[in-house]
């Protein structure tokens, strides 16, 4: 498993209005259809986004964050008219090693944007793995289970009113 983070070019705001981040989850879906991987947690913010993410046994980091920033960036400048990168260099990635990280790792991510003033409560970021596992929403995340989801109840499956 690797917690792996990128940044957008000069730390512009690229992905601030949630057009942007709906994009990028949209990329990573079709990613999902390419590529062998589960993604457990993940967070998109106005100018980086965090994955923990774990690469199927034939499926290489470094080609899947290439494909899945290449694409999203290839749109972004669709979608603006612009042209160069996006990216402000490759990404950032760690091997998850251990329970204890996992945890600290996991945390990190849901309070994201708590901890930028985004919201005040983790629960009511959309566009992370927190809102994604507690409203259901398929095939993007996987379903935590074992000790993940003793540790991290918040992200169990809430019912949603009709």
């Amino acid at each position: 498993m690797y917690h792996v983070t990128a940044r957008a070019n000069r730390k512009e705001m690229i992905l601030d209005p949630c057009s942007m981040k709906e994009l990028f989850l949209e990329v990573l879906q079709r990613a999902k259809l390419k590529y062998d991987f589960k993604l457990d947690n993940f967070c998109i913010m106005g100018n980086h986004f965090h994955l923990m993410i774990r690469p199927g046994q034939n499926t290489s980091l470094s080609r899947l964050m290439q494909w899945i920033m290449s694409v999203f960036a290839m749109a972004f400048n669709r979608i603006h008219g612009y042209v160069g990168h996006v990216w402000g260099e490759r990404f950032f990635s760690r091997i998850v090693s251990g329970m204890q990280e996992f945890i600290k790792i996991f945390k990190y991510i849901d309070e994201n944007p708590v901890e930028s003033h985004q919201v005040g409560n983790a629960r009511d970021w959309r566009h992370g793995g927190l809102w994604h596992h507690r409203t259901g929403i398929p095939s993007l995340c996987e379903k935590l289970d074992g000790f993940a989801a003793w540790a991290f109840p918040e992200h169990c499956i809430l019912l949603l009113p009709e």
